[in-house]
């Protein structure tokens, strides 16, 4: 990577200051399937994409600060903002896919899979490394739809995260910090739509902090993950597939429990539903890249008709 620093000033901590780099990804990039994919709902405060520029809000461990990418031919250009620059340019390969290995992944074994494989050859996996923030956000999404999730992401991060810096498209928030996230009062919860259970979650979860981030790093398998993950209240195998899959870019993670993704896997694979046993038969030939391959299926765009009206979620919050 090239870095280069902003003339504007010297000051390389201050939210004025913007700092520069080009990558040179050595693999085709479709930056937008590939990092687009960490924005959770139209609002995020955490993530925009605007235009061909997606905007990243981070948590660094220096303080708040804004990373802004996007794609000038087979370059991607990106500027940060704030004390957390070096930081924030130091990331750009990893959100670009530097880390993923497709090893052995034969898209050949499904007409479907070869088919998406060869019209997105810049389909990365993402990694973040930011494994609370991937944490907290997927217990929210748990069984509920993901217009609640995201709206509940969006009232708690935007009260209770830290204001981004930099010249973004619209106020942006880095996450809270598990400390932060601790601190949230019970209202809030209940403001935001999150159900006790799923509040209680993160909250014990945070009383840990990032001693979740240590442990999970230093697990070598996708098993010995699920089991540090797995090992929180309040946490199955779903959130910690979702988890994985943001903050690692885990070729093999799966979200076994998911309402849809069963259905969509087995509508796409065989032609008609499955379940979630099915599902895992479907992927066995791909283990190792069954994440690769559920993206592929998402990338295609195959879906099954739908079969009836959209779930209207209630509002239990009152007034």
């Amino acid at each position: 990577m090239t870095l280069i620093e902003h003339p504007a000033s010297a000051d390389a901590a201050s939210a004025d200051t913007r700092r520069e780099t080009v990558y040179r990804p050595p693999h085709p990039l479709d930056l937008r399937r590939t990092v687009g994919m960490l924005r959770r709902g139209g609002n995020d405060p955490t993530t925009i994409i605007d235009g061909t520029v997606i905007w990243r809000a981070m948590r660094t461990p220096h303080g708040p600060t804004t990373l802004a990418v996007r794609m000038s031919g087979d370059e991607v250009r990106a500027s940060a903002w704030g004390p957390g620059t070096e930081h924030a340019l130091d990331s750009v390969p990893a959100l670009c896919g530097a880390h993923d290995d497709s090893g052995d992944f034969d898209p050949a074994l499904h007409p479907l899979i070869a088919e998406s494989a060869r019209r997105h050859p810049g389909l990365r996996l993402t990694r973040t490394d930011e494994v609370f923030d991937a944490l907290a956000c997927a217990i929210l999404e748990q069984k509920v739809t993901g217009m609640q999730a995201f709206g509940a992401w969006r009232w708690l991060v935007s009260r209770f995260g830290t204001r981004a810096p930099g010249p973004t498209p619209r106020p942006m928030f880095a996450a809270p910090s598990p400390e932060q996230w601790f601190r949230i009062p019970s209202w809030a919860w209940h403001r935001a739509g999150v159900e006790p259970p799923q509040s209680r979650t993160i909250v014990r979860a945070a009383e840990r902090g990032d001693r979740i981030a240590r442990a999970v790093g230093a697990a070598v398998t996708g098993a010995d993950r699920d089991r540090v993950l797995t090992s929180l209240p309040g946490v199955g195998v779903w959130t910690s597939a979702e988890t994985r899959i943001r903050a690692l870019g885990d070729p093999d993670a799966v979200s076994v429990g998911d309402y849809h993704l069963a259905h969509q896997v087995g509508y796409a694979l065989t032609g008609k539903r499955t379940d979630d046993d099915g599902m895992v038969e479907l992927l066995a030939p791909w283990a190792g890249q069954r994440q690769r391959v559920v993206r592929l299926i998402h990338a295609s765009g195959v879906q099954e008709p739908r079969r009836g009206p959209r779930l209207a979620p209630e509002d239990h919050r009152g007034h």
